[in-house]
């Protein structure tokens, strides 16, 4: 419902006032895409409207590519943390199940003594990191 609401009080001014842009913006522009050449040969006319709203979204693009690319070593770092949780995660299951496989070592001695009591088991994942 929220998410309603802030959709319709930032989406619909927004695009309401990018509306009045282009209508208020329809005459054409020429783009002159060589600057050094005294004809104008490689230009082109466009309603300045669309020059406006490629250009937003040309930055638009452009910045989500920096930020990206900026962002790549902590999306490597957390692919190969998740490798580690991952394997130290299999040898933990590996360790448990030949402990369950060979049996109490010497029969009579209780579980868990009082000085293991205090310390974090391999499942108390709260107090591991």
């Amino acid at each position: 419902m929220l998410r309603r609401i802030l959709l319709i009080l930032i989406v619909l001014p927004v695009s309401l006032g990018l509306i009045a842009l282009a209508v208020a913006n329809r005459h054409d522009v020429s783009l002159v895409l060589d600057p050094f050449a005294r004809d104008a040969a490689l230009s082109v006319s466009v309603p300045l409207f669309v020059l406006l709203f490629a250009s937003l979204i040309l930055g638009v693009l452009l910045g989500g590519m920096a930020v990206w690319m900026k962002q790549g070593r902590f999306r490597r770092a957390a692919r190969e943390a998740g490798r580690e949780a991952r394997r130290a995660n299999a040898q933990a299951n590996e360790l448990r199940a030949i402990v369950a496989a060979s049996g109490p070592t010497r029969p009579g001695l209780p579980a868990t003594t009082t000085a293991n009591a205090n310390m974090p088991s391999l499942t108390d994942r709260r107090s591991a990191a």
